[in-house]
């Protein structure tokens, strides 16, 4: 009877130990098509292998180890984005150090890109973290630094990492949804979708200290703690409802743009939501996808709805969003405004204008050919009504808790409702699992080798014969190709943006014989447009570019919509030739005006406020990697009104992309005397570059002087203090207590009386902005901020 037992005991064993794999040492592989391929941690918490997320379509994950039967709870991914084929597919440990995922054994899809000279060997620790190790003991890979929506316990967030969502429930490649730490230290969430790209969480109206973060921490780390206390290096934590308590937790990016931390006593227990970072599902960016509105009841839950006289434009994703069933026009008598209670959509405005009354802000909207809806409502901070002229509708939601309306553009002719809309439009909003098709062709090996070498042979000659007439084609008929590329439609790019051909632009410049500026980046010349009237031309002068990349690039630029930030209408991409196409403005730059002493006291507040707005929307509303990096009054532009426009935005990024890495560039960039210490001691360059530059501008425009004085200046001040920042913070220093110091320091151009609180509170925030050490700036958000309060102040008294 014992030696059954013992026989019996051995067979378990056998099948055991045949189940799982402990380690995966070098020269050997795990295969799609054995569902036993599984590697399992040392107390079985956690299993990696293969996991099907389709047909015939298969993943490398991690997982916790799960009942049988149970759904398995994913944590990790190696190749998300990248499923590869249900037979001879293998993930394999190489003897030379590098783990090797290969599709159907013809194509690689994934790679740590690790080498050894020693053994190495494969182990998914109890932690979750899948660690590929020197025998010795070093680490040369662990899935830990390549998050995909989830964080483990221990596992921590840092600069370089981001968590980034599912597409939905049932689709687990990359979604719309980021976590991530910004330049500015402080750790946001993303919205990054198909149109738009904007930070929703904290709330982006807050500045840091409001939101009770604190950005005086350049570490950038975060993590949940195996007892639910989550903290991070910008003083945001929290802990979970369980905290205290030893169990099985996650933190996930979840497909709706929430946060959730998840909790578990052990296999085969129901996860159980223990925090969520937002109360208010549809105040999450882009849920609904753009011209929609998100609503949510207990009962029903989060549902979108297309705006009225709109349609959805892909009827299974509400990403996309809706689109118009009709067509606006110019002419403000031909169109209506219907009243939409309870909705507000965040972000994308012409401008923010306060104290405008109903009319007004309507009136407003009519005048512009591109404004389809205005939102006005009473704020009460302010004791004032709002008014927010819409270029674009995103992030709309519904609530009766908010208090104004949304007034929606349509044509007179229009009979469209609220209500028809919502009756008609109404659909869950996780609604994104469809099945995607991989374009991927796989080799067939039925063919012996020898006619394998005879069919690539007679390829081969083939493909040489057909090269050879291509190219005789193209020298004879080269220029007749020319000639029809210059001819060309355009091709629309973006709302309102357009190509245009080299030979419009050259027509329409008189062949680039009017320069109106120039800078690093190239020349800027008048031209006349039959369907735009007057315009800058900047022609470029780096052309390293492929016209692909170019074109991706200034279509992010032309989806840029502020009423401070000059406005693309188009671009020219032809072999070396790269044009870009601006509206004109008629008063040209703000260095001109100061030296021409065209702006009053009122003008010069106006316009530092203006570009601070200007520069907050490019560093904190739009996509991460926005700076300008050349902040001086010749890249700030002033239209009729004497309202600034900030140029040349985007344009160190569209020169050179591939200098930017990890916040640092491979060259110094901007203009002697506006440039931040960081360029020159080459420290990481972030978005307080940009506010050093800005500080410098607005004291040249308090001061009239220039930011490196000439010899005529330097001899009536201090030779001590031969820089402009350093003579005015000598100047505050020396001010007496009778008389305010910004009257030693103002232009003697402005004359007559002026606002001495708000030019002084100007000047303030200029040296702010000029510190040597960054952290020691305010972001743009805060100038912004401190610039409208010392605003409001002074108007209310």
């Amino acid at each position: 009877m014992s030696a059954l037992l013992f026989l019996l005991f051995l067979v378990l064993s056998f099948q055991l130990s045949s189940s799982s794999i402990a380690t995966l040492t070098e020269g050997s592989s795990l295969s799609v098509e054995n569902p036993e391929d599984v590697l399992v941690s040392p107390r079985g918490i956690f299993s990696a292998g293969f996991h099907a997320v389709g047909e015939n379509a298969y993943c490398f994950a991690i997982w916790f180890t799960q009942s049988p039967g149970q759904n398995r709870t994913l944590v990790w991914m190696a190749n998300r984005d990248n499923p590869v084929n249900g037979k001879r597919s293998r993930l394999s440990l190489q003897r030379t150090g590098n783990l090797l995922l290969t599709d159907a054994a013809q194509l690689d899809v994934w790679t740590t890109d690790t080498a050894s000279g020693s053994s190495v060997d494969l182990l998914l620790y109890d932690t979750g973290n899948l660690v590929l190790r020197e025998v010795e003991g070093s680490i040369l890979w662990q899935s830990f630094d390549f998050p995909t929506n989830t964080l483990l316990p221990e596992q921590v967030l840092t600069r370089f990492t981001k968590v980034i969502s599912s597409r939905s429930e049932t689709n687990h490649s990359s979604g719309f949804y980021q976590l991530f730490f910004d330049d500015d230290n402080l750790l946001h969430l993303l919205y990054n979708g198909p149109q738009i790209s904007s930070v929703y969480w904290p709330d982006p109206w807050l500045v840091s200290w409001n939101a009770g973060r604190s950005t005086y921490n350049s570490s950038r780390l975060a993590v949940l703690n195996v007892l639910g206390n989550f903290s991070s290096s910008d003083d945001f934590t929290f802990m979970t409802s369980d905290y205290g308590q030893k169990l099985q937790r996650r933190l996930v990016v979840d497909d709706d743009g929430n946060i959730r931390v998840y909790s578990r006593k052990g296999v085969g227990d129901q996860w159980s939501v223990s925090w969520q970072s937002n109360l208010t599902p549809c105040t999450v960016h882009g849920i609904c996808g753009p011209n929609s509105t998100c609503s949510y009841s207990p009962d029903s839950g989060r549902t979108c709805s297309c705006l009225p006289g709109y349609r959805m434009k892909n009827y299974s994703d509400w990403a996309y969003g809706c689109e118009p069933e009709f067509d606006l026009s110019c002419n403000r008598s031909e169109s209506r405004f219907l009243t939409l209670n309870h909705v507000e959509f965040y972000g994308y405005d012409y401008g923010f204008f306060p104290n405008y009354t109903f009319n007004q802000c309507k009136e407003f909207c009519l005048q512009l050919c591109n404004c389809i809806a205005f939102q006005y409502y009473f704020f009460i901070s302010s004791g004032s009504f709002n008014c927010y002229p819409k270029l674009q509708l995103f992030n709309g939601y519904r609530s009766p808790n908010f208090p104004g309306a949304l007034y929606l553009r349509l044509p007179n002719s229009s009979s469209f409702s609220d209500v028809e809309s919502i009756a008609k439009y109404s659909l869950a909003c996780s609604t994104s699992s469809r099945a995607v098709l991989l374009h991927r062709t796989y080799s067939k090996d039925s063919v012996n080798g020898s006619v394998k070498f005879m069919l690539w042979f007679a390829s081969g000659i083939g493909g040489l014969e057909i090269l050879c007439i291509l190219l005789v084609w193209f020298f004879l008929y080269r220029n007749k190709w020319q000639s029809r590329v210059d001819t060309q439609d355009y091709v629309p790019a973006a709302s309102r943006f357009r190509k245009f051909s080299y030979s419009e632009l050259k027509k329409a410049t008189k062949g680039f014989n009017q320069e109106i500026g120039r800078g690093a980046g190239g020349i800027v010349y008048k031209g006349e447009l039959s369907d735009h009237g007057a315009v800058a031309i900047k022609r470029l002068h780096e052309a390293n570019q492929g016209e692909a990349e170019f074109l991706a690039e200034v279509t992010t630029i032309g989806k840029l919509h502020h009423m401070n930030l000059i406005e693309m209408w188009g671009y020219c991409a032809e072999g070396k030739h790269k044009l870009l196409v601006y509206e004109y403005m008629e008063h040209g730059s703000l260095a001109e005006n100061i030296l021409s002493n065209n702006l009053d006291w009122t003008k010069r507040f106006d316009i530092g406020l203006g570009t601070a707005k200007g520069l907050a929307y490019i560093h904190e509303e739009c996509l991460e990697w926005i700076l300008h990096c050349d902040v001086k009054p010749q890249n700030i532009l002033l239209d009729s009104n004497y309202q600034p426009k900030v140029a040349d935005f985007g344009l160190a990024k569209l020169l050179d992309r591939n200098a930017v890495k990890l916040s640092n560039f491979s060259r110094i960039r901007g203009t002697r005397g506006y440039m931040a210490p960081e360029w020159v001691f080459n420290l990481p360059i972030t978005s307080k570059v940009d506010v050093y530059s800005y500080g410098v501008v607005v004291l040249e425009m308090i001061t009239g002087k220039r930011a490196t004085m000439d010899d005529r200046i330097m001899e009536e001040v201090d030779t001590q203090h031969r820089r402009l920042v350093t003579w005015v913070r000598e100047k505050q220093k020396k001010g007496s207590a009778m008389t305010s110091w910004v009257e030693d320091i103002l232009d003697p151009a402005i004359e007559g009386n002026y606002d001495v609180a708000k030019m002084e509170m100007l000047a303030r925030v200029a040296l702010q902005c000029v510190q040597e050490e960054k952290d020691e700036r305010p972001t743009m958000n805060e100038v912004v901020e401190m610039l409208q309060k010392s605003n409001q102040e002074n108007n209310d008294e």
